[in-house]
């Protein structure tokens, strides 16, 4: 049996299945990535640009397609699909445009006289290793900029997405970029390790669990290999006041449950201050209990299934433990009684630090409540999390949230917003949430080689 399949989550019905990688045709790709890299390289950035710009017209196109595959290979509802598809073509267009300025040399002024300038350049193949739950935003972030700096990319998709894994593929190919520039991999873990040890990868991106990312880690490092991991989160919600309180919830509920809730950067922790606590558990609890789930082709959907049997099971095994040691669950809490991976919305309160709940990632529609005394608090609560990616401060008074903001542990933060995303946006954790940065300026810095030409006067 193959580990690239397409089991559809919301019946659990095996529909494809692909056949793995075999060692032979994982090295004839490293040689052929390698030999791509020599060319691409040296291809004028205008060019780099119009391939780019090709990339983001087909997905536009593509865009109907593309989000059905994924609505049966992860669960995705059609109208959240496109609008991930939407984002994607975004980042495309972005680096497109942005890239040539973005790659531009940078002038020094030498202490000791004469001229300098920083070169960003190419660096060699690269190892992109994607998750199940964007697949094509994930792929779309680590490959739109390195393909403009001019590195080329094996992709090792999530074995249930082989898919839409195969399409992205088929994309760049008809839009005219060198064949062996991007080539889909259906590796095994394994093959993924050897891989990153061979001497022609020079780098690898994972986007993942905090296990895949310290696996690739500790194999990228006895290596030497340059690696840029983002991996869990369990960001706070942080509500210190609200004339608006309704407006604050709406919100909240909309950042924990996009995706169904399986997103690295959603709301996970609903962090509130005494006095508007109750009103706020009882609007959220409201709100979430209204969300049905449903088959991810019907317009009328409240959210879809998780992604798989297995990622259901995870999450129903989390809230049991929260039940069985005293948590208060305000909605929701079981399995969906029907075929696929459904679980019911859920809002937990009363979780203490002895429940998997609080501080493992709900990677699915459960949220959890708490209750604090002011904002030290709440910052102290929301920083006492292994994970550092995101997160939210709701306050009327802007410049008191700013404050709050510089004190938390993240890598962003969003004020009176759901977390969001976007190509111009540098996106990235502290801690257990990873390294690096992916989008905006930043995204195109990781994999280069800033070189230093220094010219003596004279």
């Amino acid at each position: 049996m193959s580990d690239y399949q397409v089991v559809n989550p919301s019946t659990g019905e095996v529909e494809k299945e692909y056949p793995t990688a075999t060692d032979a045709e994982v090295q004839d790709a490293l040689a052929r990535s390698h030999a791509a890299y020599g060319q691409w390289r040296t291809t004028d950035k205008s060019e780099r640009t119009a391939v780019l710009h090709k990339v983001a017209d087909l997905f536009d196109e593509r865009i109907d397609d593309l989000a059905a595959i994924i609505a049966r290979e992860m669960g995705k509802p059609l109208r959240e699909g496109k609008g991930e598809l939407q984002l994607v073509a975004s980042i495309f267009r972005y680096y497109a445009d942005e890239g040539p300025g973005l790659l531009a040399d940078e002038p020094l002024s030498p202490s000791m006289g004469g001229n300098a300038v920083v070169r960003k350049e190419a660096v060699g193949a690269l190892l992109g290793i994607m998750p199940w739950n964007y697949p094509y935003y994930q792929v779309a972030r680590f490959a739109a900029p390195n393909l403009m700096i001019g590195n080329t990319i094996l992709l090792k998709h999530a074995p249930q997405c082989p898919e839409s894994a195969l399409a992205i593929e088929q994309i760049f190919h008809d839009a005219g970029l060198p064949a062996d520039a991007y080539i889909n991999l259906f590796a095994t873990n394994d093959q993924a390790a050897d891989i990153i040890a061979d001497p022609r990868v020079v780098g690898v991106s994972v986007t993942g669990s905090e296990r895949a990312g310290a696996a690739v880690a500790e194999v990228a490092g006895r290596n030497l290999k340059k690696v840029v991991l983002e991996l869990g989160g369990s960001d706070p919600f942080i509500v210190l006041d609200a004339s608006d309180l309704g407006a604050a919830v709406k919100t909240a509920v909309r950042g924990r449950m996009g995706n169904a809730g399986q997103a690295c950067n959603a709301a996970k922790r609903m962090i509130v201050v005494d006095d508007l606590y109750d009103d706020f558990v009882e609007q959220f609890t409201q709100r979430m209990s209204a969300l049905q789930p449903g088959d991810p082709f019907e317009d009328g959907s409240g959210f879809g299934p998780l992604s798989s049997e297995g990622a259901a099971q995870t999450l129903v095994e989390q809230l049991e433990d929260a039940k069985a040691k005293g948590a208060t669950v305000r909605t929701g809490g079981n399995r969906v009684d029907r075929p696929g991976s459904f679980v019911e919305a859920t809002v937990l309160t009363d979780v203490t630090p002895d429940m998997r709940a609080y501080g493992e990632e709900l990677f699915g529609p459960a949220a959890v409540v708490y209750r604090v005394a002011d904002a030290a608090e709440a910052i102290e609560l929301a920083n006492a999390s292994s994970f550092g990616l995101g997160g939210v401060v709701w306050s009327d008074d802007v410049e008191k949230a700013q404050q709050v903001a510089d004190q938390l542990d993240t890598g962003m933060v969003w004020i009176n917003s759901a977390q969001g995303t976007a190509a111009d946006l540098p996106f990235g954790g502290t801690k257990r949430s990873g390294v690096g940065r992916e989008l905006g300026p930043y995204g195109i810095d990781e994999f280069v080689n800033k070189k230093l030409i220094y010219t003596p006067q004279g």
